[in-house]
């Protein structure tokens, strides 16, 4: 590796996290040099989330851009890097367990009847809904099956779930009934009574969780989106709700955040909304992972999670 010190520019909006991932990255390796944005450094690297433009026309020597996190759609849609600085995003980096914890979540409230236990206890009312002579676990349906998605399938199949995959191209894991392609899609939705929706947001699944989708489903199916909020058409659930083809949703994600207060997702009874937390990135186990991939770079090695943008992942 070269005895110069490789220089690092941390940006971010949102949650200000750059102070902590700059003590995290010095803690590892104190011998390179840290500024935030914007301050004006030579950098060879940039760590960034949602980056503005204004950064890489100070900053035309970069190496990489590292993402900040493991969905890539946003820097993408922003369209500020340039083309000929490569885009590395990271893998798992602690998210995927928080991504299954989250999904399993949701599948249990749905197989336990936790969603009318609760109306129930509004209401002062006693009464079991646990039929315990004919107990038949929903068969769940996981949409992406990347790191992500392959994580979460496996573990809700662990807690004994009868779990089928999709994915747009075929994949194999073992105790997981795989489904690859548009031509196996319907297929695939026409047995999941839990659908959770870990797909990356491209051109090609983009409003994918729609009128046509859902009614693939068996009627009462049980909706948890963690992927992107654009994958959702928001009058297509509200419609399958008030149908009863879903019987509830755990939605994490929406188009635009914050969810507007006007939307009726809010206040629907069967409809649990939380505030993009399904995974956040962990600063120790993320910044671990940029000192192994900036590391490698620098050593002339290949690294993972470089972003093909025609793809979009």
């Amino acid at each position: 590796m070269p005895n110069e010190s490789i220089s690092i520019l941390v940006q971010s909006t949102g949650i200000d996290v750059v102070p902590a991932i700059i003590n995290e990255l010095k803690r590892l390796k104190p011998d390179w040099q840290y500024a935030a944005w914007p301050a004006e450094i030579r950098a060879r690297y940039a760590i960034v989330w949602k980056p503005p433009k204004a950064l890489f026309e100070l900053n035309p020597n970069l190496k990489a851009a590292i993402n900040y996190g493991a969905g890539i759609d946003a820097i993408l849609a922003m369209d500020s890097v340039p083309a000929h600085i490569p885009i590395v995003r990271l893998e798992d980096a602690g998210m995927a367990q928080q991504m299954a914890e989250y999904a399993l979540y949701g599948v249990i409230h749905h197989d336990r009847h936790m969603q009318v236990y609760a109306a129930q206890q509004r209401q002062s009312h006693w009464e079991q809904h646990e039929d315990r002579a004919n107990l038949q676990r929903p068969a769940v349906g996981v949409m992406g099956l990347g790191e992500m998605g392959g994580h979460v399938a496996k573990k809700i199949a662990a807690f004994g779930y009868e779990v089928r995959g999709w994915s747009k191209s075929p994949r194999s894991l073992e105790g997981i009934k795989c489904f690859a392609g548009s031509a196996a899609f319907s297929e695939f939705l026409s047995e999941s009574n839990v659908l959770v929706c870990m797909l990356p947001l491209t051109d090609s699944t983009r409003g994918i969780i729609n009128r046509k989708t859902l009614e693939a489903l068996p009627k009462g199916a049980f909706l948890i989106n963690a992927g992107r909020g654009a994958q959702v058409v928001e009058s297509d659930v509200l419609a399958a709700l008030e149908s009863g083809q879903l019987a509830g949703a755990l939605l994490d994600v929406f188009d635009p955040e914050p969810l507007p207060k006007e939307s009726a997702l809010w206040a629907h009874p069967n409809v649990i909304v939380t505030p993009h937390i399904a995974a956040t990135t962990p600063i120790r186990d993320a910044c671990a992972q940029i000192v192994e991939k900036i590391e490698r770079m620098e050593r002339g090695e290949s690294v993972s999670g470089i972003v093909d943008r025609a793809v979009g992942y």
